[in-house]
């Protein structure tokens, strides 16, 4: 086995395929088992190998955290149930009467969160342009005590400086967090830019194939990390061993299926900005992007996700929605398969009336690992029809 100092120089790949991952010393086996045990044997009263209750830890689960925490160049990674089950968790670090700042182009499933759960309990929040790094100086308050943000956004593709977002933070004595699901660490590690946490839906790329469900924070603060391992085992939101190992199944080919449906994704751009049913394209690989020059600081590659508006607007957008073959009309995103959504009538429902609504032609894709020529002419069809 490497050493300590040669595990902290193994590239990305590597550190995919090994970090916490290692041969059963049993069986040789070289993928980690399934422990599906809910309980494990003490050789005295309180002295165990590790693990006494498969809620608060878990060998699958522990080889997955050690895993992802890796690939983000973080000390601590904490798995859940679900992408909202790890946000939930980070929420939980506030109090009422405490402050946020959101995205001003968020998810709608994490505006509902802080809007509607959290805010009954007292958090309130303000929406701000995140790329706007004066006005989002301007918006912290006395007891702004967290900014959130994603970048890239869903579904707009904003892109915002880590970095720049951060130092605001840091200035305020808040949590900086950063929904790193569209880049995954592959393309964008937020902790090297000055995050404080990190969270994933791994239902997306980290799985990335339309199997399971779950989240993850990441972290190298040990304070942060402490109360976070507390409530995840309080609250008890654990993903299950299986999960987990379908989970690290996916994360070993991480690398190679970001980079594969990047290329496609920058083979639909071509199409798109060129087509006459299009009127905005959404993607940071565009120069034409406004967040164009962060993403080339802070990305390896500009990602699979595009986003755009039909020309005729909600009409057409529904139809060429529904009129992909390839293109599997649904939630989600991040998997082997293209999928392609209208967010104003399907995952950014929750938006509706709120600073953060989202424009009714707008369709979002997310672009998968099929041959690309079949993808461009799946939806050239269904624009051109429509």
């Amino acid at each position: 086995m490497a050493n300590d100092h040669a595990r902290e120089n193994w590239g990305f790949e590597t550190r995919a395929i090994h970090a916490g991952q290692h041969p059963d010393p049993t069986t040789g086996a070289v993928v980690p088992p399934i422990t599906l045990s809910t309980t494990f044997a003490q050789d005295g009263v309180g002295d165990h190998k590790g693990f006494e209750y498969s809620r608060s830890g878990n060998p699958t689960r522990s080889a997955l955290e050690e895993c992802v925490a890796a690939l983000e160049g973080a000390t601590h990674g904490l798995s859940f149930a679900s992408g909202l089950a790890a946000e939930d968790a980070v929420l939980r670090l506030l109090r009422p009467g405490d402050h946020l700042l959101l995205g001003n182009d968020a998810y709608g499933g994490t505006f509902r969160l802080i809007s509607a759960v959290f805010g009954d309990w007292g958090i309130t929040f303000t929406p701000v342009d995140l790329t706007d790094l004066d006005a989002t100086r301007a918006a912290v308050q006395a007891n702004t005590k967290m900014i959130w943000l994603e970048t890239p956004t869903n579904p707009m593709l904003t892109v915002i400086d880590i970095e720049g977002v951060s130092s605001i933070a840091r200035d305020a004595g808040a949590v900086c967090v950063v929904d790193n699901t569209f880049a995954t660490p592959y393309l964008q590690q937020p902790l090297a830019h000055g995050a404080d946490l990190v969270v994933h839906s791994v239902t997306k790329y980290l799985g990335g194939h339309s199997d399971v469900v779950g989240g993850f924070i990441a972290t190298s603060d040990d304070s942060l990390e402490d109360r976070l391992r507390y409530l995840q085992n309080a609250a008890g939101a654990v993903p299950s061993p299986f999960d987990c190992y379908l989970t690290l199944r996916g994360v070993r080919t991480l690398s190679v299926r970001v980079e594969r449906a990047c290329d496609n994704a920058e083979a639909i751009v071509a199409l798109l900005v060129d087509h006459p049913g299009v009127s905005t394209v959404y993607y940071p690989g565009l120069a034409s992007h406004a967040g164009h020059d962060a993403a080339v600081r802070q990305m390896r590659r500009f990602g699979a996700m595009v986003s755009f508006v039909a020309t005729s607007g909600a009409p057409a957008a529904r139809a060429v929605a529904e009129a992909t073959e390839l293109f599997t009309l649904a939630e989600s995103l991040g998997a082997v398969e293209s999928l392609i959504e209208v967010p104003a009538a399907m995952t950014h429902m929750s938006t509706a009336g709120s600073p953060l609504e989202v424009d009714a032609g707008l369709v979002r894709l997310s672009v998968g690992i099929e041959t690309s020529a079949d993808l461009v002419a799946d939806l050239q069809h269904a624009l051109d029809n429509h």
